[in-house]
């Protein structure tokens, strides 16, 4: 296991340590230590992109598991928020539902050996998630409104992986006919 996959691996342990953290009232601000274990994650997720391009260790597993880890830390983060009231359930109903077709896409292309890499899209929705989870949690203005700009923003990443797997499923396809033929 390389660096960028401990990194991975660190970040799905942050995930716990987060919902801990979060929920915990006898930590003293606990929600900002939450969003501050959110943050680290969100660095190790940026260092283990760059490792693993800067010093071609880029793993199947790694492009399968990083995205995943990202999608549970905001699934998770979302969800917390949503318990603690500070945001409407229709915003984890819309992910859970796109981060439920996008982790059963992976999964399917996946196992016909292709793996679509994260896009712009969804690159740029995550920043604007980071970017409405701070100002919620310190409540600023505009969160909701950068809320539903990451929603729509992540709504079109999965329409943009969509059309890469189908995509790539075709030209896998006539890569086969080719050899059969």
């Amino acid at each position: 296991m390389n660096i960028p996959n401990i990194l991975t691996t660190i970040r799905f342990i942050l995930i716990g340590v987060f919902v801990f953290v979060f929920f915990d009232k006898e930590i003293e601000h606990n929600t900002i230590w939450a969003f501050v274990v959110f943050v680290i994650a969100g660095i190790t997720d940026a260092l283990d992109g760059f490792l693993a391009r800067r010093y071609n260790q880029i793993t199947k597993w790694g492009k399968l598991m990083d995205p995943l880890a990202d999608k549970l830390m905001i699934i998770t983060v979302l969800t917390c928020l949503y318990i603690a009231g500070t945001i409407p359930m229709w915003v984890i109903i819309v992910m859970a539902l796109k981060e439920l077709l996008m982790i059963i896409g992976a999964a399917l292309l996946y196992k016909d050996g292709v793996v679509v890499q994260a896009n712009i899209y969804g690159k740029v929705a995550t920043v604007l998630f980071y970017l409405a989870i701070t100002l919620i949690v310190f409540d600023l203005s505009y969160s909701m409104h950068v809320l539903t700009i990451a929603v729509i923003s992540t709504i079109l990443a999965l329409i943009q992986y969509t059309i890469k797997g189908f995509n790539a499923k075709k030209v896998d396809n006539s890569k086969n006919l080719d050899i059969i033929k």
